[in-house]
């Protein structure tokens, strides 16, 4: 479960650039008719609520569990930053 969310617990430009392409991905799908849920409703309120409901959580316990030793004080430390900037440009981007 970890692999499929690391980009949110890397890097603020690694964040971005695959939330953008995950964006991009459902956004294609909506426009030919795949997808019921328009991407651009609840994309910006969607990321902080992922973020605080799953990520920042996960984060946490990777760290607490040692999994992944010092590392776990990285991914928790990206999380935070990085939803913190999200909020402060998410809804730009």
């Amino acid at each position: 479960l970890a692999s499929d969310v690391a980009h949110t617990m890397q890097h603020w430009h690694t964040f971005v650039k695959w939330n953008e392409r995950l964006f991009r991905e459902l956004w294609t799908a909506f426009k030919a008719g795949r997808g019921t849920l328009d991407p651009r409703t609840n994309w910006y309120q969607g990321q902080i609520s992922f973020y605080d409901g799953y990520i920042i959580p996960l984060a946490n316990k990777l760290k607490e569990c040692g999994v992944f030793g010092s590392a776990g004080d990285e991914y928790l430390s990206f999380a935070m930053k990085n939803r913190q900037e999200w909020t402060e440009k998410g809804e730009r981007i």
